[in-house]
């Protein structure tokens, strides 16, 4: 049973490590993002791509990448882009519909919500240089101090000092007065048990 129980917690403490190394995972960043747009009117589902930084006109969508990210192959699967879809309006002035992450593992987490058309990521391409990611080093925590102390070490918070000066006044003395013996009782005198009265109604 012992055994058993260092073995959970063996797999356990690597799972932990293995969820924290992948959110510290390296990543790739691609020069261009491949996305597929729905219009909900037709019906008709289109691929474009979109160069980073520049805008694509999709319907009447105008779609922006600024970043699109991917893992390096021994790494899990994670494609992400950052993008900005604009509208235009009347007199030229444009109308910020969205502006946000998509995920290609999880189309409809965080999506475009439009009533004419869908956007959804499908993939990042032509990244070769891979981005590392910084790793965080566990804290160190303090050395323990021994508890033993020496008469001149500074106190500490939580410490009980004397008053400065000396040593501490030691307490005033109570004053108790002695404890009385309770007065011995006097015996009574035995008394003597009565007579029995004898009947003497019989005539002598």
């Amino acid at each position: 049973m012992m055994k058993l129980g260092w073995t959970r917690a063996a797999l356990v403490f690597a799972s932990l490590i293995g969820g924290l190394g992948a959110a510290q995972a390296d990543r790739i960043k691609n020069p261009t993002a491949v996305f597929s747009g729905l219009d909900k009117i037709t019906g008709r589902i289109v691929s474009f791509e979109v160069a980073v930084d520049e805008t694509v006109q999709f319907g009447a969508l105008q779609v922006t990448a600024r970043v699109c990210f991917t893992k390096p192959p021994t790494e899990t699967p994670n494609t992400t882009s950052f993008i900005e879809v604009d509208e235009p309006g009347s007199e030229g002035k444009g109308k910020r519909v969205f502006s946000g992450w998509l995920f290609a593992a999880s189309p409809g987490l965080h999506g475009l919500e439009h009533p004419v058309y869908d956007i959804w990521l499908v993939d990042c391409k032509g990244g070769t240089e891979v981005i590392a990611e910084p790793r965080e080093t566990p804290e160190e925590l303090p050395p323990i101090q021994d508890a033993a102390r020496g008469p001149n070490d500074p106190a500490r918070p939580g410490d009980i000092t004397a008053p400065a000066g000396g040593t501490a006044p030691r307490p005033p003395a109570v004053e108790t007065a002695p404890l009385r013996q309770p007065a011995p009782q006097r015996q009574q005198p035995a008394r003597r048990p009565a007579a029995p009265i004898i009947n003497s109604d019989r005539p002598n």
